[in-house]
């Protein structure tokens, strides 16, 4: 009885400390800025004025619906594409070696160079912004697969074939098991997902996220500039929170097996 008293306590605090910092860190903002008289650093009370009349309207969420869709559309491309390539990577060693030094790469390279070479390949329009976001977010996929597939322990792929698991049983019990190490890449695929989805609509698009705020930029609107820098930042956030909801539900059986290994020692 004692712990279900105190969860509702731990819940509290733990709340408390996750939400301490940004409150403080905004309400400094507030508070600074309040009487700013400067034409590129406007009040933080104007900023959430402007955020409520340029975002929170019709024509804002006109801007936002598109960004979401190519997003939607690149990150699940790639999240396809790099675990199916992934897997065939990670078990075989032929392949492995075939194509490290290609993967080694694309990895080095910084995803926003492909725009322009994606401009010039694919030309304008929607196609080329879900390549960007896809082909930028594929290569940490992939190789987060791979490594993953290729570390399975090999007793559990020994047990596997003795139960006579057909092929499709085998590949799941691989998967699962590369599960953790999936998430980590697909974690650095959303991330590099949002801002390439904003990078690829700032250089070449006539909506979006992006392209508005750049739109902002140039007929000087500081003001709902800010307010879309604040849509993209809380936008990062509830995409990152919604990913590790689904990342604790996928992984529970992972934190429970290494509780377990941990409270053994």
């Amino acid at each position: 009885m004692s712990a279900g008293r105190n969860r509702p306590t731990r819940v509290l605090r733990a709340v408390a400390t996750r939400v301490t910092l940004p409150a403080v860190l905004v309400a400094t903002w507030w508070l600074l800025s309040r009487d700013s008289t400067s034409f590129f650093w406007p009040p933080l009370p104007d900023i959430v004025t402007a955020l409520d009349d340029a975002w929170l309207t019709r024509d804002g969420l006109d801007a936002v619906l598109p960004s979401l869709r190519r997003l939607a559309l690149g990150y699940g491309v790639a999240l396809l594409v790099g675990l199916v390539l992934g897997y065939g990577i990670g078990r075989s060693a032929v392949l492995r070696a075939l194509l490290e030094p290609l993967l080694a790469f694309f990895r080095a390279l910084p995803p926003p160079v492909l725009i322009p070479v994606l401009l010039v390949a694919v030309g304008l329009g929607d196609t080329t912004k879900v390549a960007v976001i896809a082909l930028g977010a594929l290569f940490p996929v992939l190789a987060s697969t791979a490594d993953g597939v290729r570390s399975v322990d090999d007793v559990a792929l020994e047990t596997a074939r003795a139960f006579h698991l057909t092929p499709g049983a085998r590949r799941a019990v691989v998967l699962r098991a590369a599960t953790p190490q999936i998430f980590a890449g697909a974690r650095q695929g959303l991330s590099i997902s949002l801002i390439l989805m904003v990078v690829s609509e700032m250089v070449m698009s006539t909506d979006g996220i992006g392209y508005t705020v750049i739109q902002f930029q140039r007929t000087f609107a500081v003001t709902e500039m800010w307010a879309g820098v604040l849509v993209l930042g809380v936008l990062g956030i509830v995409l990152i929170k919604l990913f590790e909801a689904v990342e604790r539900r996928a992984l529970r059986w992972h934190r429970g097996f290494t509780g377990r290994i941990e409270a053994g020692r």
